[in-house]
């Protein structure tokens, strides 16, 4: 495992933060109550934080620079330079596979 070093700033794109924000909402919806997702959003922070400190634990995918880290049924992908994380999506698992591969080509 990489050492672990000073925290990196997170960033977030716009379609990631609309991502997680969207499946927020949609527990939020389906369960009638904000109990699940306070639940999650406290994962993705812990994660994150994580990330932030030890960027390099995370494997990387076949994409170029793009690392995953799972959460659950749910993934955060991050690009790693020498100053920040930069989230680049975060993606329920259980949805169509071709969705996550045309947001990240977009990347």
């Amino acid at each position: 495992m990489a050492r672990e070093q000073k925290p990196l700033i997170i960033e977030w794109t716009e379609t990631a933060e609309h991502q997680l924000f969207g499946i927020l909402e949609y527990w939020n919806n389906h369960n009638k109550s904000t109990s699940y997702s306070e639940k999650l959003s406290e994962l993705v922070w812990d994660r994150t934080n994580f990330i932030a400190r030890n960027p390099d634990a995370s494997p990387k995918t076949t994409f170029t620079e793009t690392h995953k880290a799972a959460i659950g049924h749910f993934s955060v992908f991050y690009k790693v330079t020498d100053t920040k994380i930069l989230i680049t999506a975060f993606w329920d698992n259980r949805q169509d596979p071709k969705k996550l591969l045309d947001l990240l080509k977009q990347k």
